[in-house]
């Protein structure tokens, strides 16, 4: 497969949480190529790899479906959009962006901005209800289309950066897919140490809800949940942070499995696989929180992607993290010679 080809389509498919019907129906194509069970099962991608093996643990490794996006809430009189939030955006950015609405069809907008000679100097970022899509249709026209509660995603495309990196939107966790669908290719035909399931999961920006059913009816012993985490850029705290182009980073919590982090780093060091080490001091904000209590409990762990820029529609990304990441979580399942 073609890395940054496959993160550039899954990036560029529409999938806002809760409508993530257009990204799962990308995905469970791809998934299909690896996963004969392949299937959407309550908004999530579900998939079996390999044979089975009578007695061997159950590991599920999972990345998210859904991007961060907008909820229609109102039309205005004179044709205007009104927006509520859907996941956590980043208001400070939203002034001026373009964006997609979509309806019975799919219509470009932008959010509306004051220019500066008609502000007081002032700027003070908009609160979600102050924000107003125009679309320069009346409000008929768009009624014809556009039912409240439709979802609006920004409008853009990937473009590559120098080097191996790209920017563009939805990223994140599209991403962490990739990474995965990499790590299936890697273990064709290879024997495994365990008995795997896929899933891509449904809102996550809204809870990790698709995580919670998916974990439910899988059931696994294992999970690592493949998602992104703070790439380095000047104005973070650095030791807060992973660096681009070094590798996944290992989640390392209280509320993780110690077990399956350093089998991790032992698989990275063993295989000579550059990683880095994201440590958390409670909560990882990710899937694995639900994986680690669901039912009996399960060991889970995080492996995350650097990322810049986080929930806008310039995230950037290097592919060789993506690479190594699927590089790594091969290297953990398949059953050691």
């Amino acid at each position: 497969m073609d890395i940054k080809e496959t993160v550039i389509a899954l990036s560029e498919s529409y999938g806002a949480s809760g409508s993530e019907n257009g990204t799962a129906e990308l995905a469970v194509k791809m998934l299909g190529e690896y996963c004969c069970d392949a299937q959407i099962r309550n908004g999530n991608v579900v998939g079996s790899f390999g044979e089975y093996k009578e007695g061997a643990p159950l590991l599920l490794i999972d990345a998210h479906l859904d991007q961060i996006g907008m909820i229609v809430s109102y039309i205005t009189d004179d044709g205007f959009i009104k927006v509520g939030n859907l996941g956590g955006l980043d208001r400070r950015l939203l002034p001026a962006q373009q964006v997609v609405i979509h309806g019975k069809e799919r219509i470009k907008g932008v959010i509306c901005s004051v220019p500066p000679h008609l502000s007081s100097g002032e700027s003070a970022v908009q609160k979600i209800d102050d924000i107003a899509i125009d679309t320069g249709m009346s409000k008929e026209e768009l009624e014809s289309i556009v039912s409240l509660g439709d979802s609006i995603t920004f409008d853009v495309k990937c473009k590559e950066l120098l080097g191996n990196r790209i920017t563009g939107g939805a990223l994140d966790d599209r991403c962490g897919i990739a990474s995965i669908l990499y790590a299936l290719e890697l273990l064709e035909g290879a024997k495994l140490r365990y008995n795997v399931k896929v899933l891509f999961s449904a809102q996550e920006e809204l809870g990790e809800r698709g995580a919670k059913i998916g974990a439910y009816e899988i059931n696994p012993d294992e999970a690592i949940a493949v998602d992104v985490s703070f790439g380095y850029t000047v104005s973070e705290t650095e030791h807060k942070c992973g660096h681009l182009g070094k590798g996944a980073m290992i989640g390392i919590s209280p509320s993780l499995s110690r077990e399956v982090s350093d089998g991790l780093i032992e698989c990275a060091q063993r295989e000579n696989i550059p990683y880095q080490l994201e440590i958390m001091n409670g909560l990882t904000s990710t899937n694995a929180d639900r994986f680690s209590v669901n039912r009996e409990g399960a060991k889970a762990c995080t492996l995350s992607i650097p990322l810049r820029y986080m929930h806008t529609p310039v995230e950037v990304i290097d592919i060789e993290d993506v690479k190594l990441t699927g590089k790594l979580l091969a290297s953990y399942i398949r059953e050691a010679e």
